[in-house]
């Protein structure tokens, strides 16, 4: 899209100079013409196909309508073509020539010129622009002839030049939100999916732990004997691991809260997010040293607690009752938080 209007601009400013060489009778000063001519094409499409380099080492994106932006210099070698070239000509067409074709040429060139400056964003130097050929042509020709030949013309291209770039920035801010829209909304449901895999895996464990256990209580109509009444007891636990402490479980930590439940220890797990900063290695060798600390365990009650503390990432208490009858803590384990290492300077 860009080359096609990069190319129309050049035909039409081609267009445009070719009115002022193009004479029945020649100017007064042919040479003088001929050099506004290439000064002006020359400024003209610098303004066009000139790029702002991109900034040495930068990685990230160009903002919409960063390439655009037309040099400073070239920016003033703009204004300096709205000073020189309608005044050159009017002069190179001497007094005769200054209605004809080829003495009003500029009026309309460097309103071109301008609307091609502001498309490059640069909006006072356009209007500036207009502004210096208005009252040169009003100087050289009069008022109602400037009017007539084109100042008018050159404001309304200005304008609208600088309306579409209004429209074409918001249109790519609106689509800029609108990507950033959908990619929140595409996070969402990844997220969201996320969960509900999570979700079914936990149904799923949940049925294949509690279903026959309860197929069975209802197959028998709650008449459970004590064996089945101690399986039911450690499917419930169970359940409630994958339900309260699934981050803590693996088959190996599963293995031991069964063997302690059948040893007939009281086991609650709990996990309140304090594993979230743990790679995936360090959650797995924290598993590894609970379920040792669990198989050795002899507490008629453990509590299984993870922890938001800064060194301590998980701690198992075991209580039992004592020779008075009072429960007392007979065991203790804290699993220590391995620290982040350290960054090495680059």
């Amino acid at each position: 899209m860009g080359t096609v209007l990069s190319v129309l601009g050049v035909a039409f400013t081609a267009y445009l100079a070719a009115g002022a060489l193009l004479w029945t009778t020649a100017p007064q000063y042919p040479l003088l013409q001929v050099s506004a001519v290439a000064l002006y094409l020359l400024t003209t499409w610098v303004c066009i196909f000139w790029k702002v380099p991109r900034a040495a080492g930068r990685q990230e994106p160009r903002r919409f309508g960063e390439r655009t932006l037309l040099p400073a210099w070239a920016a003033a070698l703009a204004i300096a073509v709205a000073v020189i070239v309608p005044s050159a000509t009017w002069i190179a067409a001497g007094h005769d020539g200054r209605l004809a074709d080829y003495g009003t040429w500029a009026i309309g060139g460097v309103g071109a010129l301008m609307a091609i400056v502001m498309v490059r964003r640069r909006p006072w130097t356009a209007w500036i622009g207009v502004v210096l050929v208005a009252v040169a042509a009003i100087g050289w020709i009069g008022v109602s002839a400037a009017l007539a030949f084109g100042v008018v013309g050159d404001v309304l291209w200005v304008a609208v030049a600088q309306l579409l770039t209004w429209l074409v920035d918001r249109a790519a801010r609106d689509t800029a939100q609108l990507t950033d829209m959908q990619r929140a909304a595409s996070e969402w449901l990844a997220s969201q999916e996320s969960v509900r895999r999570e979700r079914r895996t936990l149904i799923q464990r949940a049925l294949a732990v509690a279903g026959p256990i309860l197929a069975h209580t209802i197959t028998v109509a709650g008449r459970l004997d004590e064996t089945e009444r101690q399986l039911a007891r450690i499917a419930e636990g169970t359940l409630r691991d994958e339900l309260r402490g699934a981050a803590l479980l693996d088959d190996e930590v599963r293995a031991a809260l069964s063997s302690a439940r059948a040893r007939g220890t009281v086991v609650s797990v709990l996990d309140e997010g304090g594993l979230d900063d743990l790679s995936a290695d360090e959650r797995a060798a924290l598993r590894g040293d609970l379920a040792r600390v669990l198989t050795g365990a002899r507490s008629q009650r453990l509590f299984v607690r993870t922890s938001t503390h800064d060194q301590i990432a998980l701690t198992v208490v075991g209580r039992s009752a004592g020779d008075d009858g009072e429960d007392a803590v007979d065991l203790w384990h804290e699993f220590a938080r391995r620290p982040a290492p350290e960054r090495q300077p680059e």
